[in-house]
């Protein structure tokens, strides 16, 4: 009875093992990458959403909210190789661009950058967030555009801006998720709101199965929708490959060099005198005699 109760023991203690190690598992490798069903505050997410001074680039489907700063090289990762996915999708990818307030008094955000989050929320400008994500950081100097901290109206289109992003985050923590960047918002099919801090490569498959994206795209296809393949000039054909004639039996193509002569299989050896020449004679100078 006792050698009983001690392999009962045992065995419920292997269960316990491998139900924690399957836990664990599924945790580490698929759980915690999921995206977050919003279930609290929505009304006011989408407040914050529709009234912030996002961009796009068209597309008029679904919005897809992206959500960082400039310097986030998680954030240029994602628009680099899935925000044309979502495109083809016919999602409509809108950004949303803040300046990281300063922190325990160092700036995290340079003067150039608070002036383009400026002009951005105020202008919607496309075509400017297109050169300032193609200028690398060190070399944007935001000419052209007012300075941000010495204007009291643009100064307080930052200060929105970092608002926003603090009212969201408050709202999300809420509903469970912890706010890293980028982070993206989006319905899915059924009409839920969804949000993910999707730092990680392996949260972005989420995303792209609620919205129907493919996992990959053919790099000639256009991106932008609507594109359509320019037409040839005065409608002309495009010019198929001509019809060669066969190569008849027993013929083979020629080769390059073969006009030329082939070489000599035994080259002749040159002629050597019979008799040796002979040897040069002495002659006597004023210091010495050479032979």
């Amino acid at each position: 009875m006792r050698r009983f109760f001690v392999w009962s023991a045992l065995a419920a203690l292997v269960g316990l093992l491998i139900a924690g190690g399957g836990y664990w598992a599924y945790w580490t490798y698929y759980a915690r990458f999921q995206p977050v069903t919003v279930s609290r505050d929505q009304e006011s997410i989408q407040t914050l959403l529709d009234e912030a001074g996002w961009i796009s680039g068209g597309g008029g489907g679904s919005p897809v909210y992206i959500v960082g700063y400039r310097d986030s090289a998680a954030m240029q990762r994602y628009e680099r190789e899935e925000v044309p996915k979502l495109k083809a999708a016919g999602a409509e990818v809108r950004f949303i661009l803040f300046a990281r307030p300063d922190r325990e008094g160092m700036q995290q955000s340079t003067a150039a950058e608070r002036a383009t989050v400026a002009e951005l929320w105020l202008t919607r400008d496309w075509s400017l967030y297109e050169r300032w994500t193609a200028t690398p950081t060190a070399s944007w100097t935001a000419a052209g555009i007012p300075a941000a901290d010495d204007n009291l109206a643009r100064s307080a289109v930052v200060d929105a801006g970092q608002k926003f992003v603090t009212d969201l985050t408050g709202y999300l923590r809420n509903s469970g998720l912890q706010p890293r960047y980028p982070l993206i918002l989006w319905r899915d099919q059924q009409g839920f709101l969804k949000a993910c801090a999707c730092t990680d490569p392996r949260s972005w498959v989420f995303i792209r199965d609620d919205l129907g994206a493919p996992d990959r795209i053919d790099a000639d296809v256009p991106v932008e929708l609507g594109l359509e393949p320019e037409p040839l000039p005065d409608g002309t054909p495009p010019l198929d490959y001509p019809d060669l004639p066969p190569i008849p039996e027993g013929e083979t193509a020629p080769q390059a060099g073969d006009d030329a002569s082939p070489p000599a299989a035994n080259p002749p050896a040159p002629k050597r005198p019979t008799t040796p020449p002979p040897a040069p004679k002495a002659q006597r100078q004023d210091d010495t005699t050479f032979y």
